[in-house]
């Protein structure tokens, strides 16, 4: 059983008595996405909690892509409510990476695969042994993009 599914429970119970409306809203979409990650495919299975980040990333994407969606449509309400829904989905995401340690994580990668003289080639390569180690703690767009860029620099 899965603590951090537990955990995203209870605090849907106490968001529910709080009368908090976009906090349990969201973690009903939440649950709603585990419980069609566990049902997917040809067996049924309890997710992992290293599985609930994955999903969690994955809606807290959708948010953040949905807001830049609707402020480029001249929709500022919906843009915020998007926000606000990513903001709760954020509170139980593992701590961001920064920049900077995204670019410590990809310069060791780069010298792990000796990569460094191979230009863009060798993004495949790089990617495959920096995502593992970023999963859920960096936005997959902002860790391909400092590949690029160190790949480019070599």
């Amino acid at each position: 059983m899965s603590s951090l599914k537990d955990r995203l429970r209870a605090d849907l119970t106490t968001a529910i008595k709080a009368r908090d409306e976009v906090r349990s809203g969201t973690l009903r979409m939440v649950l709603t996405a585990i419980t069609n990650a566990e049902v997917s495919g040809k067996v049924a299975r309890e997710l992992t909690d290293e599985d609930v980040i994955g999903v969690l990333s994955a809606e807290a994407k959708k948010r953040r892509e949905a807001a830049v969606a609707f402020e480029d449509g001249h929709r500022p309400d919906r843009a915020a409510k998007e926000r606000a829904e990513a903001a709760v989905i954020a509170d139980y995401l593992p701590e961001q990476l920064s920049p900077e340690e995204i670019a410590d994580v990809v310069r060791a990668a780069i010298e792990q695969t000796g990569a460094a003289g191979e230009g863009m080639r060798a993004m495949g390569k790089v990617m495959g042994v920096v995502t593992p180690q970023v999963k859920g703690r960096a936005d997959g767009a902002a860790v391909a993009a400092e590949v690029r860029r160190q790949l480019g620099a070599a």
